[in-house]
């Protein structure tokens, strides 16, 4: 398996640390609003990473912290008029339920940084020891950057040019321009914890150095994030995190590619801002997912209403296939064919054809994670089954190969659910009237008043409702 590692700019093939036991960790969010699009682009790009190692048979503990202490929680609480235990207790469950609702499974593990001030408090001390760090003596301890000789290697930027825009505020006493803070000495009415520098809090890079080292060691395999992160957050963690452990940070550096609305970059000021629960509310869950996932976890991504449309529609024919390798009709037509025409294959050649397609899908994740092309094998995957009941029926191989398009989505987070149920999801019917027409159909036919009963289904198709009938009763879906 390749993986495209962001510290080298390079794909470089993946060996974890410890024989089969892979480390993860991915940034998490910080809790003082709703969650938007572009961290859900992030958080299910990471799942869709997390499920394939699983899949591949890897033993993965994956860690996605909280950040639940920073500057805007505490001017979000204040303008709320809550304490930041509820602001943050109450983003925190609903950043559950809209990842959730996304298809992303929780984390092995979820610090949050409240949790681990005091291991906060002991890594500064050991940078200050290390002469990494220094105490001005106003309550902020801040990180010497041009003492870390690797500075700039993930983001590749130069100090030189970094040090041209960098500048000192007022309240601020560092030794250097470049200098970033490590703890902040305490304002009035914000939260505190004591320290051998006076009562203040962690700054936010060095919360997920040290929550990265208690979770997973000094050292881990992978870590992720949007590829906002990279500078200055996570150059930060490198310098800070390698600086006081003296060895190598992670192996393994992960980015996502952001979001654009209408090829726009993402912005509150712009009004082209979306919370993951508003997208939601336009757009089935499992659209969504795919939009998100189907391209390459490291391409921007944008945002639309005609992209998410076309992410509808590709489902949609997903769906369709499974839904007729189930109908009720094809158990119906394949009882009337002649048992076991040439053309049929056998169970052996059926398998194989369907290991063919799997092999090409994990040939495609291995390289990367390339959705995009695993996509492409699963469509084909899809046609195939089209192909199982078109002239040549073969509704046994069609099934066979419906369930290694499931199982091979379901690595991916999808068609999970009954095609039935996807395909009346997001139509703006009554089902309760439709349930009431399917009876006065079954009663008019009960009652042998054929005429009314094909009324009926015309009725119902004329609003694309298609019924299908079968010894068990009648279903319905929406025609697309």
């Amino acid at each position: 398996m390749q993986i495209y590692n962001s510290l080298t700019r390079t794909k470089e093939a993946f060996k974890p640390l410890d024989e089969n036991h892979v480390r993860m960790y991915v940034c998490g969010m910080t809790v003082y609003d709703l969650c938007h699009i572009g961290h859900a682009r992030t958080v299910t790009a990471f799942d869709v990473v997390s499920r394939y190692l699983r899949a591949k048979g890897y033993n993965l503990t994956y860690v996605r912290n909280v950040t639940d202490i920073d500057d805007k929680i505490i001017r979000r609480s204040i303008e709320n008029g809550e304490t930041i235990d509820v602001l943050t207790d109450r983003m925190i469950a609903a950043m559950r339920e809209d990842f959730k609702r996304l298809g992303n499974l929780e984390p092995d593990q979820e610090p949050r940084a409240t949790e681990h001030v005091e291991g906060m408090i002991e890594m500064i001390s050991d940078l200050i020891e290390k002469g990494f760090a220094y105490a001005p003596g106003n309550g902020d301890v801040y990180f010497r950057v041009r003492k870390f000789d690797g500075y700039g290697k993930l983001s590749g930027k130069v100090l030189e040019e970094l040090e041209a825009g960098a500048r000192i505020e007022v309240d601020e006493q560092k030794e250097d321009p470049m200098d970033f803070v490590l703890w902040k000495g305490a304002k009035e009415g914000e939260p505190s914890w004591v320290s051998p520098w006076g009562n203040g809090r962690p700054g936010w890079h060095i919360e997920c150095s040290v929550m990265g080292k208690c979770c997973l060691g000094e050292t881990f395999d992978i870590h992720g994030g949007g590829s906002d992160l990279k500078f200055p957050h996570h150059e930060n963690e490198i310098a800070q995190s390698e600086a006081a452990n003296g060895q190598t940070f992670v192996n393994t550096w992960m980015h996502s590619g952001a979001i654009r609305i209408d090829n726009v970059k993402m912005s509150k000021s712009l009004g082209n801002f979306f919370t993951i629960r508003e997208v939601l509310d336009k757009y089935d869950d499992e659209v969504v997912r795919y939009f998100l996932i189907s391209s390459h976890y490291r391409s921007p991504v944008n945002y639309s209403d005609q992209e998410l449309e076309m992410a509808k529609t590709r489902l949609e024919r997903f769906y369709l296939a499974l839904d007729k390798v189930n109908s009720p009709l094809e158990e119906t037509w394949s009882r009337v064919l002649v048992q076991n025409p040439k053309w049929l294959l056998t169970e052996e050649e059926v398998a194989e054809l369907a290991k063919g397609f799997e092999k090409k899908f994990y040939s495609a994740m291995d390289d990367d994670f390339n959705t995009p092309q695993a996509f492409s094998v699963l469509a084909g995957l899809e046609s195939e089954i089209n192909r199982s009941l078109g002239n040549k029926y073969d509704l046994r191989k069609a099934k066979f190969l419906a369930e290694k398009l499931v199982e091979l989505g379901g690595v991916l987070g999808l068609f999970q659910r009954s095609p039935s149920e996807f395909l009346k999801s997001g139509a703006d019917v009554d089902e309760a009237w439709i349930e009431e027409m399917i009876q006065k159909r079954k009663d008019a036919k009960k009652a042998r008043d054929f005429a009314e009963s094909d009324r009926i289904r015309d009725e119902l198709a004329a609003q694309g409702i298609i019924l299908q009938d079968s010894r068990e009763g009648t279903t319905w879906r929406i025609e697309r």
